[in-house]
C-alpha cells in the first residue's frame, strides 16, 4: 500500500514545482501597486486547494486584502480537528536592493530556491498543502483540516482578526498551528514556544515651519534632527536598558525551571548569531544570556530616522522636521497599550520647548506568547519533528512577533502551537532570501506525521 510519505517522495518535484509557481507571483501586500498581485496568489491557492481535494471559500472585505478558508471534514465527528494559519502576502523586493538575482523570478542554487518569500512564508504554506495532498490521495488523513491563509500579514491582519472573532464556531479545533517564525540552524530542528509582543509608532519633531537657510537662521533655531537625536540617545543605557519609566514592571522573570529547558539551544542560538549578524560583538544587558535576551526581554529599537536633505551634492538647509519609526518587542505579561503610552509620555516629556513633538501609533499591538511546552500538541510535534528530522528537536522562545496569535488566544479555545520549516540564515525581509529545498521536504514529511501522532491523542 502505498503511504503517504510514498507519496510525497514520488511527488517531490511537482511540490517543489508548486511552491515555485507561488514564488513568482509578488504578492506584495505593503504596496497598493501590488493589490493584483495579491489577488493572484489567492487565485492560483484557490485553484490548487480545489484540485487537491479541499473545499476553499475566499473573504473579502473593502480595502483588504483576500483571506482563504478552506477544510476538510471527511475524517469524521470523531477525528480531532487542525486549524492551520499560514501567509501568502510578502515584502516587497527589488533587483536594484542588492539581489543577485530577480526577487520573483524563483532560482534553484546549491539546494536553495532564492525568491522573495521563499521562507517568509510561502514554503509553509505548500509544504502544509503539500502533506494534505499527500495524505488525501492516499486516503490516509486521520484528522479533520481548517486552513486560514491570509494576504497581509506584512501589514496589520486587520482582516483576518475581524473573521476570526466573527467565526469561533466556524473556526473551532482541537489544535491552531501557526506555521511561520524559523529555526537558528538547518540541521537542528527547533520548535519555538514563546513569541515577543509588539508595539509601532511614528516620533516626529518640527521646529521652523519651512525649511530654512542655515547661514541666516543656524545657531537661532532647535534644528530638529539635533533635537531627535538628543532624544533617542536618551532612552536606553549603556549596557542596553530601555530607561521608560515602568517599562520593565510587568515582565515574566524566567524561573530556574525553564532556564534549564530553555539552555540546550543556547550554544545554537549564538552561532547563528555571529554568522548572521555578524556584529563585533554582543550588545544588551548583561545579566542575560542571548538567547535570553531575544527570547525573554523586552527591546525598544529605532527602526528608522529621517530629515533633512539627501540628494546629490549638497544644500545648507536647517531642516524643518525629522522624525523616527520605534518599535517595542514586548514579552508576555506586558500590555502593548500600556507600554506605547508609557513610551508616548516619556518621548514628549523629554521634547525640550525650543521644537514640538508628535506620536502616532501606527497599530494597536500584539502582546507576547509563551505556550506550555509540556502540553500534549507540543509533545506530538516534539516527536513529529524528530521523525521528520531525523533528530530530536530543541526547544526556543523566539524574538520575533506573529500579531494574529492574540486573536486566536482570545476567541478560539484550543492551544495553539508555532511549526516552522525555515531558519534564520535563509534572510527573511532581507536581499536574496531563500528556502533550503530539504528543509521544504523534511517539512512536509513532518506534517505528515503529526496529523499522524496527533490524531492518536484524542
Amino acid at each position: 500500500m502505498t503511504t503517504a510519505h510514498d507519496y510525497a517522495q514520488a511527488h517531490a518535484r511537482q511540490f517543489e514545482q508548486a511552491l515555485f509557481e507561488l514564488l513568482a507571483i509578488p504578492s506584495i501586500s505593503t504596496l497598493s501597486e501590488h493589490a493584483n498581485d495579491v489577488e493572484r496568489a489567492a487565485q492560483w491557492l484557490i485553484a490548487h486547494m480545489n484540485r487537491i481535494g479541499l473545499h476553499p471559500e475566499i473573504h473579502r472585505r473593502a480595502g483588504s486584502q483576500p483571506l482563504i478558508y478552506a477544510e476538510w471534514l471527511g475524517a469524521g465527528d470523531t477525528a480531532p480537528t487542525i486549524l492551520l494559519y499560514c501567509h501568502y502576502d510578502v515584502q516587497p523586493a527589488t533587483l536594484e536592493d542588492g539581489w543577485d538575482t530577480p526577487p520573483f523570478t524563483p532560482t534553484v542554487r546549491d539546494g536553495k530556491v532564492y525568491a522573495r518569500g521563499a521562507v517568509d512564508s510561502k514554503s509553509h504554506v505548500v509544504a502544509h498543502l503539500s502533506a494534505i495532498e499527500a495524505m488525501l490521495a492516499t486516503g490516509q488523513c486521520p484528522v479533520n483540516i481548517k486552513l486560514l491563509f491570509e494576504g497581509e500579514e506584512e501589514t496589520d491582519s486587520s482582516h483576518i482578526f475581524e473573521f476570526v472573532r466573527q467565526n469561533p464556531q466556524k473556526l473551532r479545533a482541537d489544535v491552531c498551528i501557526l506555521s511561520d517564525g524559523s529555526m537558528p540552524d538547518q540541521h537542528q530542528p527547533t520548535l519555538v514556544y514563546g513569541l515577543r509582543g509588539i508595539i509601532t509608532m511614528d516620533f516626529v519633531i518640527t521646529s521652523p515651519q519651512r525649511d530654512l537657510h542655515s547661514g541666516h537662521y543656524g545657531g537661532t533655531v532647535h534644528n530638529p534632527i539635533q533635537a531627535m537625536t538628543e532624544i533617542l540617545a536618551q532612552l536606553h543605557t549603556p549596557d542596553g536598558r530601555v530607561t521608560i519609566p515602568h517599562f520593565y514592571d510587568a515582565v515574566r522573570p524566567i524561573t530556574p525551571e525553564e532556564r534549564t529547558l530553555w539552555s540546550p539551544v543556547a550554544d545554537w542560538i549564538e552561532r547563528e548569531w555571529r554568522a548572521v549578524a555578524n556584529a563585533p560583538m554582543p550588545w544588551g544587558e548583561p545579566d542575560f544570556a542571548l538567547h535570553e535576551r531575544i527570547g525573554a526581554r523586552p527591546t525598544l529599537e529605532i527602526n528608522g530616522i529621517a530629515g533633512g536633505f539627501w540628494g546629490e551634492g549638497f544644500k545648507t538647509v536647517l531642516p524643518h522636521k525629522a522624525w523616527a519609526k520605534i518599535s517595542c518587542r514586548l514579552v508576555p505579561d506586558q500590555d502593548p497599550i500600556a507600554i506605547g503610552q508609557a513610551v508616548k509620555a516619556h518621548l514628549l516629556s523629554l521634547v525640550p520647548p525650543t521644537v514640538r513633538g508628535e506620536v502616532r501609533f501606527l497599530e494597536s499591538g500584539a502582546p507576547g506568547v509563551v505556550i506550555d511546552p509540556t502540553t500534549p500538541p507540543i509533545q506530538a510535534l516534539i516527536r513529529a519533528y524528530e521523525k521528520g528530522w531525523g533528530v530530536k528537536p530543541l526547544l526556543n522562545r523566539d524574538g520575533g512577533s506573529i500579531p494574529v496569535i492574540a486573536a486566536f488566544q482570545q476567541h478560539l479555545d484550543a492551544p495553539i502551537i508555532l511549526m516552522p520549516f525555515g531558519y534564520k540564515g535563509c534572510g527573511a525581509h532581507s536581499t536574496n532570501e531563500y528556502m533550503v529545498l530539504d528543509m521544504f521536504h523534511k517539512g512536509i514529511a513532518t506534517a505528515i506525521h503529526f496529523h499522524q501522532l496527533f490524531s492518536m491523542m484524542k
